[in-house]
């Protein structure tokens, strides 16, 4: 009987867990030589009653560049931001594990944000008003989808025309990887982003990806979360990042916080218990009129 009742409980849970995603769009369907299944976002509609804010986030979980979180912190990250209001899309961009490295990824997240914004209309959204939060990994694609929007247009050298920028109004990395540099690099992520070898891996691209170097003086806004103890990625890539967005008079804070970790995501663990971390992300993003 305990079975049968835990086994219900499961399903149910399931149940639960389709219901929240109110659509899924496959990012490259009709696209010829593209592959529909590797790459989809799950869209998460507000919930009735909450504010209306027109605002859309895409949300990029971690895992090196390898696999993904999409649960811990895709999921749980939708969840809080259509309960304000916002619709979130739950980004499945394609990783080392499927044998994917740069470009893919950010092909990903740069059509992810173009098909927004031209269904805008019909998903009552402000094409004015979409960003990305990543975690980990998910940061710094976030990140380099902010920096390099018009640097390189990965869409366009698919030979996909469209008439919308790709440029992100607000960017959000969490415990992000940053650079590439060998002191304070996450390896499991920079092999999985640029691939192995001296080739794939000289100075020339370190820089390149090292989002530290290129922070472009359009840089959307950006708001940094660290946790001083991160055991996961050396905290120093998210000072640097912040420094470097100062350094250009970008828009930006820091959400330091002394222990946290790494993978907090927004579930209910510890560190939200303790912090309440979106809490003062919320009203950043209601001082910028992303929120109300």
């Amino acid at each position: 009987m305990k079975k049968i009742v835990t086994t219900l409980a499961a399903l149910v849970l399931f149940s639960l867990s389709i219901t929240a995603q109110d659509k899924t769009i496959y990012l490259w369907r009709n696209i010829k030589g593209m592959k529909k299944q590797y790459s989809v976002m799950f869209m998460h509609k507000p919930v009735e009653d909450s504010p209306h804010t027109r605002t859309a986030v895409i949300v990029c979980p971690g895992g090196s560049y390898h696999h993904l979180g999409l649960k811990s912190e895709g999921t749980s990250t939708a969840n809080w931001f259509a309960k304000n209001g916002v619709t979130a899309f739950v980004l499945k961009y394609r990783t080392a594990e499927s044998l994917h490295h740069y470009p893919a990824m950010l092909q990903d997240i740069q059509r992810a944000i173009q098909l927004v914004r031209e269904n805008a209309d019909e998903w009552d959204i402000d094409p004015n008003k979409v960003g990305v939060i990543g975690f980990s990994a998910g940061g710094h694609l976030v990140t380099m989808a902010g920096e390099f929007w018009q640097t390189h247009d990965e869409i366009a050298k698919l030979g996909i025309q469209t008439n919308v920028s790709l440029r992100p109004d607000f960017v959000i990395p969490v415990y992000p990887v940053v650079s590439m540099q060998d002191d304070i690099a996450h390896r499991w992520s920079r092999n999985s982003l640029l691939g192995s070898g001296k080739r794939r891996q000289s100075q020339a691209r370190k820089d390149e990806f090292s989002m530290e170097l290129n922070v472009p003086e359009d840089m959307p806004p950006t708001y940094v979360v660290v946790c001083d103890d991160d055991p996961v990625v050396i905290p120093e890539n998210s000072l640097r990042l912040y420094d470097a967005l100062q350094a250009a008079n970008i828009p930006s804070r820091l959400a330091r916080y002394e222990w946290g970790g790494h993978g907090f995501g927004m579930k209910d663990n510890a560190f939200m218990k303790e912090f309440h971390w979106n809490e003062p992300l919320r009203d950043w993003l209601v001082e910028l009129g992303f929120m109300n």
